[in-house]
């Protein structure tokens, strides 16, 4: 059966829509959001312009499943728990400023630019991508606190979720110092000393 005879809501191939989500990432990494459109996703994934809408309704809506799909590929990576908190800490940052840095960085930029005129893409951005990460360090942090590795006492966790996520927004869109391991390692060091127990 060719693909223009498929039947409307046929479950879709893993395999194409892996494609279309991967390359709407390395697209927008290499050239940008505004030069993103759904024609080059379709011609770079090898598929027709018709399976993409008929999967994604907009560029938007393939970067966010694209960014959804991930953060599930990489879910041990963005989740450690080895017992050592601090070492936890640096394993989920490092792991998310290298993807930042190599694959996801402008799609996450360009999709924030959308989203402060659009309340619905804002809610489906923070729910999938921005929310998740945030919780994912908060536990670990939480953990720590539990443990007796941090404390709370001077600074909310929700703050210290604040300063590493808003450095890392704040370089990606200044441009002006990099997001990667090395930031990883100060701010997981900046936290220590934020969220260290009285002794």
């Amino acid at each position: 059966m060719t693909e223009a005879a498929t039947p409307r809501g046929r479950p879709r191939s893993e395999t194409a829509r892996r494609a279309v989500l991967d390359a709407a990432l390395e697209l927008c990494q290499r050239d940008g959001f505004q030069a993103l459109t759904v024609k080059a996703i379709a011609e770079t994934a090898g598929v027709g312009r018709q399976t993409v809408y008929r999967w994604w309704p907009t560029k938007e809506a393939v970067l966010l499943d694209a960014l959804r799909d991930l953060v599930l590929r990489e879910a041990v990576r963005l989740d450690p728990d080895t017992g050592d908190t601090l070492r936890d800490v640096q394993s989920l940052l490092e792991a998310t400023f290298t993807i930042t840095h190599q694959l996801t960085g402008k799609a996450l930029i360009g999709l924030m630019a959308e989203a402060q005129h659009d309340p619905g893409l804002s809610a489906r951005l923070q729910g999938t991508v921005i929310g998740p990460r945030r919780h994912a360090l908060r536990e670990i942090l939480a953990r720590g606190v539990e443990r007796g590795d941090l404390s709370d006492a001077e600074v909310s966790l929700d703050l210290a979720v604040d300063f590493a996520f808003g450095t890392m927004w704040y370089r990606l869109l200044s441009h002006h110092a990099p997001v990667d391991a090395g930031l990883a390692r100060q701010i997981t060091a900046a936290l220590r000393k934020l969220l260290s127990p009285a002794h």
